[in-house]
């Protein structure tokens, strides 16, 4: 059974999901990205975790990419892969 570990994270009152995905996470059309996290958020709610589900990738160029609301792009501009992959603290299955 696929499984993947993920970063529960509570910032600012508000839990989020961080889930480190493979880079061609963030070569994929919107939809289908939206598609994917809408499956991924459905995945953690039957998990019984509470969050918004923010996928993060290796956007090359020491760079990490992510898929979160506008609001939280400051936050996740200052986060990188070492800090997710050193925060994994839950797993959920597929």
């Amino acid at each position: 059974m696929p499984h993947y570990k993920v970063a529960h994270l509570r910032e600012q009152g508000i839990d989020l999901i961080i889930i480190p995905l493979e880079s061609r996470f963030g070569t994929i059309g919107n939809s289908e990205q939206a598609a994917e996290i809408q499956a991924f958020q459905l995945r953690v709610d039957a998990a019984g975790l509470s969050g918004t589900v923010v996928p993060v990738w290796d956007a090359g160029g020491n760079r990490m990419g992510f898929h979160a609301p506008r609001q939280w792009h400051p936050f996740f501009n200052s986060l990188s892969l070492a800090f997710v992959q050193q925060n994994l603290n839950r797993e959920i299955f597929w």
